[in-house]
């Protein structure tokens, strides 16, 4: 639920805060090229990204309620 101003160093700074952040990637449409309302941000320990998810969830972000879950790897 990202909002559209949000960008990747945004995402970084507020994760950043619970670990070292490795990657950030907004989704964006591929048609149009504008960004989604998704990312994923990966961080260095799952301990690191269990903490961030928590602490996030449910919070507000660029005043969007944040949807914070730890994604499975495929």
């Amino acid at each position: 639920n990202l909002a559209a101003a949000t960008t990747e160093e945004i995402l970084a700074s507020k994760f950043g805060e619970f670990g070292t952040v490795l990657s950030v990637k907004l989704a964006h449409d591929p048609e149009t090229g504008r960004a989604r309302n998704h990312g994923f941000v990966e961080m260095k320990t799952s301990d690191e990204a269990r903490s961030a998810a928590r602490s996030l969830n449910a919070t507000r972000l660029d005043g969007r309620l944040l949807s914070v879950h730890r994604a499975a790897r495929s």
